[in-house]
C-alpha cells in the first residue's frame, strides 16, 4: 500500500503547496503568531473531511466502471497538468508576501476567517472532493483509502510546517525569487504526477 499512499502524498502536496491565499493567510497569522496552532489544523481538517468525502464516495462511484476511470485518469491528468502551467505562469510574473500588521486577532475571528478563506474557494472542492475522489480510483479499496490517507497526511504536514516554520520562511518569502523557486516546484510535481498517472492508465 506504500505507493498509493505516496501518490496520495504527493498529489496532495502538488494542490495544497500551490501558492494561493489560504497559503498566505496561514504564512502571515504564524509570523505574527497569532493562533497559529488552530489556523492550520482547520486547514488541515477540512482537506481531511472533503478528501474523505471524495476517495469514499466519488472514488467508489469511478472505480466501479472502467470507463469512467479511464476518463477520471486523464481528465485528472490534464487536470494536474494544467494546474502546472498555472504555477509556471506565477512563477514567470512572481509574488511576495507582506505581513505589515502585527496586531492581534480574536480567536473567533481567526476561526470564522480561516473557515471562509478554506471553503469558499471553489477550488478546494475540486481539488479534494473531485480531483482526489477520481484519482483515487485507479486503485482498489484499500488503495483508494491510503490515497486519500496520503493526501490527507500532506496536508496536515504542509500547513503545520507552513505556520509553525513560518517566523524562518517570512523573511525568505518576502522575496518574489523565492515565490518563483516555489511555484516552479509546484508546477514541476505536478507535472510529474500528471505522467504517473497517464502512464499508469490500463488501457
Amino acid at each position: 500500500m506504500i505507493i498509493p499512499l505516496i501518490k496520495g502524498f504527493g498529489t496532495g502536496c502538488g494542490l495544497i503547496i500551490a501558492i494561493g491565499a489560504q497559503n498566505a493567510f496561514v504564512l502571515n497569522q504564524g509570523v505574527k503568531k497569532n493562533h497559529y496552532v488552530v489556523v492550520p489544523l482547520i486547514c488541515a481538517l477540512c482537506d481531511a473531511l472533503l478528501i474523505a468525502i471524495g476517495v469514499t464516495g466519488v472514488g467508489t462511484v469511478i472505480a466501479s466502471s472502467r470507463s469512467l476511470s479511464l476518463f477520471a485518469g486523464i481528465g485528472g491528468a490534464l487536470f494536474l497538468f494544467f494546474y502546472g502551467c498555472i504555477s509556471f505562469r506565477s512563477a514567470v510574473q512572481g509574488g511576495s508576501l507582506s505581513s505589515d500588521s502585527k496586531a492581534q486577532t480574536s480567536l473567533k475571528t481567526v476561526i470564522l476567517t480561516t473557515l471562509a478563506v478554506t471553503l469558499l474557494n471553489p477550488h478546494v472542492y475540486i481539488d479534494t472532493v473531485i480531483l482526489m475522489g477520481s484519482l483515487s480510483g485507479q486503485f482498489e479499496h484499500l488503495g483508494r483509502i491510503w490515497f486519500g490517507a496520503g493526501a490527507a497526511l500532506a496536508s496536515f504536514v504542509w500547513f503545520f510546517s507552513l505556520s509553525l516554520g513560518s517566523r524562518i520562511l517570512a523573511p525568505i518569502f518576502k522575496k518574489e525569487t523565492s515565490w518563483r523557486i516555489l511555484d516552479t516546484l509546484v508546477g514541476i510535481t505536478m507535472w510529474a504526477i500528471a505522467v504517473s498517472i497517464i502512464t499508469g492508465i490500463p488501457l
